[in-house]
């Protein structure tokens, strides 16, 4: 372990080991990779680690990722505006577009209410959904949030909160495992989900 003799070559290792699902060895071993890039490469590699930082951000309609004001959804005159598939994650958006299948619009949460993780409603972007549904356009919510615990009830909860402005709320048909995420879901399934979805 001299290696950790190397202080900026510690710090990267550390750095490493807080993204999801990176132990310490994958840690070390990512760590010596970036160590044995060639100098432009390794600039390359951090330039884009800090554009994404600073270029994306949130589409002010339905808060997905984009380096755009509008996504290229919100801003896609094709798709149905009626409906809105509300999700946890971008990468749910990005599950549900390989389908091919869903041609409406997103709403992406940032999250799911999680009273035991300390996560109240007031902290995912409920009250920009609500504000969109104000506009008189929207006829159908339907509720894609993860099949867990705190999915479940984020999906009664903005349930409550949408059915009495007369707007139709359906849930994925549970194609979807529970428990799964949906970034992991395959095509096929997701496909029968939005099919056998049922109003809540």
């Amino acid at each position: 372990m001299a290696e950790y003799n190397i202080a900026p070559l510690s710090r990267l290792v550390e750095q490493f080991e807080r993204f999801p699902g990176i132990g310490h060895k994958s840690a070390v071993r990512l760590a010596y990779y970036v160590l044995s890039m060639p100098q432009n490469e390794a600039k390359k590699f951090s330039d884009a680690i800090l554009e994404a930082h600073q270029k994306i951000h949130r589409c002010r309609i339905c808060c997905n990722m984009t380096d755009k004001d509008i996504c290229s959804i919100c801003s896609d005159d094709r798709r149905d505006k009626s409906i809105i598939c509300v999700v946890e994650d971008s990468r749910d958006v990005i599950a549900f577009e390989k389908t091919r299948e869903f041609n409406a619009t997103y709403h992406v949460l940032h999250g799911a209410i999680s009273p035991l993780n300390g996560i109240s409603p007031d902290m995912i972007t409920i009250k920009e959904l609500l504000t969109r549904l104000s506009n008189d356009v929207v006829r159908e919510v339907i509720m894609a949030t993860n099949a867990t615990v705190e999915g479940e009830a984020t999906a009664m909860y903005l349930a409550k909160l949408i059915k009495p402005l007369g707007i139709k709320v359906t849930r994925l048909a549970y194609g979807i495992p529970v428990g799964g995420d949906l970034e992991y879901a395959d095509e096929v399934t997701l496909s029968k989900a939005i099919e056998g979805r049922s109003e809540i």
